[in-house]
C-alpha cells in the first residue's frame, strides 16, 4: 500500500488519510459477517488460517511496492516493528479471549476506550495535542458506543473484561509505535503478528487444524482481504494523522458490523444498537466533513499548510 503523494499539501494529506481510515474501518466491519458464515472452525483454527492469509497478503504488497528491496525493508523494521507486531498479536489473542468469556457488549464497551487510551499515551510519549473538533468527535462517538451496548452491559466474567481491557491497551500501544516510527516501513510488523499467532495456534491445536475448504476460504477472505488491506491502510494513514484520530475511526467497525449482519443474514439489531451506531457514524462523518471544509477554506484564503 503506497503512501500518499508528497506533492499534496499537508491538509489534503490529512483529509486523504481520514478517507483511508474510513475505507479501512468499513472493510474490516464485514469481519463479523464473515465469521458468522464460518460453520465448523473454532477461534484458534480461524486465527491460524487467517494469519496465513494475512502474511501472504502483506508479503505480496511488500513485493509489489518494493520489488527486490522488500527483504531489506522487512529486516529494517528493527525492534520497533517487532514490538508492534507482538503487541498487535497479543491484542488479537486477548480479543478472542474476551469475546468468548464475557458479553459482546462488555467487550465493545472496553474497546471503545481505545481512542482515549491512544490520546493519553500520545500526549505523554509523543507530545501530540488534540484539536477541539477531534475531542468533541471522540466524546460523541463514545456516547454512541455506550448507547449501542447499554442494553447488554453486565458484570460478565472478570477474566473476559480484563482481556478486553488488555486488548484496548495493546492496540493503543501498537498505534503509538506505528505513529512514532512513521518513517519506517511498518507493514512487515503484520508479518510478525501473523507469525506469532500461527506459532501459538500450532502449539495449542497442532493435531486439530483440519477444517472444511469453505471455512478455509472464508478465513483467507478475513485475513488476506479484510484484515490485510485494513491494516495496510491504517499504517499508511498513520503518517498523517495523530494516534487518537487513527483509532477514532476504528469505532466505525463497531457501528457498521451489526448493520451488515442485519442486511445479509436478517439478524435484527436492537433499537439502541441502531441509534448508537447512527451517532458513531454521524460523528465521524461530521468530523471528516469539517476537515474537508477547513482545507477548502485555507486554500481559498491562501494560507500555508499547518506544520
Amino acid at each position: 500500500m503506497t503512501a500518499l503523494p508528497d506533492t499534496l499539501p499537508q491538509p489534503s494529506r490529512r483529509a486523504w488519510a481520514m478517507g483511508l481510515m474510513i475505507v479501512s474501518s468499513v472493510g474490516i466491519s464485514f469481519g463479523g459477517l464473515v465469521v458468522r458464515a464460518i460453520e465448523a472452525a473454532d477461534v484458534w483454527q480461524i486465527n491460524f488460517y487467517r494469519s496465513i492469509a494475512l502474511i501472504v497478503m502483506v508479503t505480496l504488497i511488500m513485493a509489489l511496492r518494493h520489488g527486490r528491496a522488500a527483504p531489506a525493508r522487512i529486516r529494517g523494521i528493527g525492534r520497533p516493528g517487532l514490538l508492534a507486531g507482538v503487541l498487535l498479536a497479543v491484542a488479537s489473542i486477548c480479543f478472542l479471549q474476551s469475546i468468548t468469556n464475557t458479553t459482546v457488549a462488555n467487550t465493545l464497551f472496553m474497546l471503545s476506550a481505545i481512542p482515549f487510551f491512544s490520546a493519553g499515551l500520545a500526549r505523554i510519549l509523543l507530545g501530540e495535542r488534540l484539536t477541539r473538533a477531534t475531542m468533541l468527535t471522540m466524546s460523541a462517538a463514545a456516547v454512541g458506543i455506550v448507547v449501542m451496548v447499554s442494553g447488554g452491559i453486565g458484570a460478565g466474567s472478570h477474566y473476559g473484561n480484563l482481556m478486553a481491557l488488555l486488548t484496548a491497551l495493546c492496540f493503543s500501544c501498537y498505534a503509538i509505535i506505528v505513529r512514532r516510527h512513521r518513517g519506517i516501513e511498518m507493514l512487515p510488523s503484520l508479518i510478525v503478528s501473523g507469525s506469532f499467532i500461527i506459532i501459538i495456534a500450532l502449539v495449542l491445536r497442532w493435531d486439530d487444524l483440519a477444517i472444511p475448504l469453505r471455512d478455509i476460504l472464508l478465513c483467507f477472505l478475513l485475513g488476506g482481504i479484510l484484515s490485510g488491506l485494513a491494516n495496510a491502510l491504517f499504517i499508511a494513514a498513520s503518517k498523517h494523522l495523530v494516534a487518537a484520530e487513527l483509532t477514532l475511526f476504528m469505532l466505525l467497525e463497531f457501528a457498521l458490523g451489526p448493520v451488515w449482519v442485519w442486511l445479509f443474514i436478517a439478524e435484527t439489531p436492537s433499537r439502541v444498537t441502531i441509534v448508537g451506531g447512527a451517532i458513531v457514524i454521524g460523528s465521524v462523518a461530521i468530523r471528516t466533513g469539517l476537515e474537508l471544509a477547513r482545507n477548502r477554506s485555507r486554500r481559498m484564503r491562501g494560507f500555508p499548510p499547518p506544520l
